[in-house]
């Protein structure tokens, strides 16, 4: 299997190419498997004509009018299809290109032409579906999808600048991008990022630190401090579990744990360990002891205080946030603050992603090892942004033969980490079907009930506004549940760019909060009272957290102690390790369809 970082194949002629792709596909279908990982299949909608025929049904007249339209559009399209393009180059390099003569050659234009056409019609279809209900999203969803990946750019032979490319570079263009495509066979997913441009440990997540613990599950990386004195009070940061950990370690312009170091921190980092047959059969419970407790209990051992700083993203703040409910039941809790980025708690409106939740979605990996693969994930999320994150990939490394530019997000974006099923479904089943954790005492750890309403220690709660995978006002009534008055803010960006904000970057991306820290009953209501600062959250978050980090005091010689000495040096072996789970399941989609009744943990 092809390592993430080695460069596409080169050969000397398309041939080579084409013997190279041959030899990938096999006799098992590797391209099929490609564009099942890349391409996610839809919600199950086998109902979907049905659902469509019941809305034509109860709007005639608007049905009868589309449909009149489509097809006077239709016949004027195929009347038009044998005449001259009516438009003309606008500027001197359109004129000469090869690109802009072919597109206006009839084939281009008339493919083109109607796949506008059924994009019209698809719309007007959709619009018949007039409620919001979660069928009618699932419908409109798919038709998205549809309409994307029939693009008359996605495909060679309808592609003008993938056509004008190989008459231009004499067939080069052709050979690279099948070496392209054989290189993501082997990889398993349609590569984002220039892999050659990026190692881990190497130019990513180079953050001086060491691994002084380690469980099945995860490591514990302790990061040496920048600054002479350091606040006794340690920080102890949770990252999603669906990838690697240095998200928020990137490089040393954009690393949020450099950033924290700066301002004088103890930091602490889980790495979760991708899945294998060791933690197969690893539940949520196991993660919450064993990724959040037992490390926060080390980390505070070693800097010998009793108190820690709590901060988790994503899925790791949903973690977080249940590991805080059970350290607020002990008779003196631990807690020095919570700290939750893009993070859900109420999973009443789960965004975009509800499209794949219910009764038809995806399904978790029923292998031996009962492991989900992390690729599965990413593809789903990926189709949501299908236009960017998929088909914009498709065209310009497989068609045009080009090497996508190096960009670090889109490299972490794509090294996912392999999920043990049983936490899996128990994630989806508790948390998206049946929002257990805003009910207190529905769930539990270790005979602990879980309730949020009784953590209330300070608390930082961000959102970012154009997150489609955890909208921000979801993130806002998670907010409310904690039992302190948490602190909101709201930064620009999505749900990775908005959180890699460093202060001093070439985009600064810019917040809101409300003066008084204060959340009002409704989005609309906290918005119109925040105040709007061209600055980044993360200058907010220091300036609320400097006041709890405790006295300062000289900063430690050593990573480790006698009780906790140094594993390995950061970033650590689990973080390098493959995700190697098959990228099929049962059934071959993305979320189990029904996980209360394959739950076997």
């Amino acid at each position: 299997m092809s390592s993430s970082n080695d460069p596409p194949p080169a050969g000397p002629s398309a041939g080579t190419a084409w013997f190279d792709l041959a030899n990938a596909l096999g006799p098992e279908g590797s391209l099929a498997g490609l564009f099942r990982r890349a391409l996610p299949p839809l919600p199950a909608l086998a109902d979907a004509p049905a659902v469509l025929a019941r809305a034509t049904l109860s709007h005639p007249e608007r049905y009868q009018s589309l449909a009149a339209d489509y097809y006077r559009r239709q016949m004027g399209l195929w009347e038009s299809l044998l005449q001259p393009a009516p438009a003309e180059p606008t500027t001197a390099d359109e004129a000469t290109s090869g690109t802009q003569t072919l597109a206006s050659q009839p084939w281009f234009r008339f493919v083109r032409d109607q796949h506008a056409l059924w994009v019209g019609w698809m719309g007007g279809m959709t619009a018949l579906l007039d409620d919001d209900s979660a069928e009618a999203r699932r419908v409109r969803f798919v038709m998205e999808q549809w309409i994307e990946a029939s693009n008359p750019d996605n495909f060679f032979v309808t592609n003008p600048a993938a056509v004008a490319r190989a008459l231009d570079t004499e067939g080069e263009s052709v050979r690279r991008g099948l070496s392209n495509l054989a290189h993501d066979i082997g990889l398993g997913r349609i590569t984002m990022s220039d892999g050659a441009a990026f190692q881990v440990g190497v130019n990513l997540a180079t953050t001086e630190g060491a691994v002084i613990h380690e469980s099945p599950i995860a490591q514990l990386i302790r990061y040496r401090p920048t600054t002479p004195t350091v606040h006794s009070v340690p920080l102890l940061i949770i990252p999603p579990f669906i990838n690697r950990y240095y998200v928020l370690d990137l490089q040393p312009d954009n690393s949020f744990v450099r950033h924290a170091l700066a301002s004088g921190f103890q930091v602490f980092m889980v790495s979760w360990r991708s899945a294998c047959a060791e933690t197969a059969g690893s539940t949520w419970a196991d993660y919450v002891r064993d990724g959040v407790l037992s490390m926060a209990q080390v980390a505070m051992s070693l800097c010998r205080t009793s108190t820690f700083h709590l901060l988790g993203y994503c899925v790791g703040g949903t973690l977080a946030a249940t590991a805080a409910s059970a350290l607020s039941a002990r008779p003196k809790c631990p807690l020095a603050s919570l700290t939750l980025l893009n993070t859900m708690l109420d999973f009443a409106e789960p965004g975009e992603i509800g499209v794949y939740l219910g009764d038809p979605p995806t399904g978790a990996a029923e292998g031996a090892e009962d492991i989900f693969p992390g690729s599965r994930l990413a593809a789903a999320f990926a189709s949501l942004r299908a236009r960017e994150l998929i088909w914009h990939f498709v065209t310009h490394n497989y068609l045009l033969g080009e090497t996508p530019p190096p960009l670090d997000l889109l490299h972490w974006n794509g090294d996912a980490a392999d999920i043990p099923g049983p936490l899996f479904r128990e994630y989806l089943r508790d948390m998206y079907q049946h929002n257990r954790l805003r009910e207190p005492g529905s769930l539990s750890l270790d005979g602990t009930g879980i309730d949020l309403d009784s953590i209330r220690v300070p608390a930082y709660v961000l959102a970012a506004k154009n997150d489609h995978i955890v909208p921000w006002q979801s993130a806002l009534r998670s907010a409310a549940l904690l039992g302190a008055q948490p602190r909101f803010a709201l930064t620009q960006g999505g749900h990775i760019a908005g959180v890699v904000n460093p202060p001093s970057g070439r985009r600064v991306r810019g917040h809101w909060a409300a003066e008084n820290g204060r959340i009002a009953p409704d989005a609309d209501r906290w918005f119109d009272g925040a105040t709007y600062r061209a600055t980044s959250w993360w200058q907010d978050w220091t300036q609320w957290i400097e006041p709890l980090g405790g006295a300062m005091k000289p900063a430690p010689a050593s990573p480790g102690s006698a009780r906790h000495p140094v594993v390995e040096a950061a970033p650590g072996r689990y973080v390098l390790a493959p995700a190697c789970a098959a990228a099929t399941s049962n059934n071959g989609s993305a979320f189990p369809t029904k996980p209360e009744e394959n739950d076997n943990g």
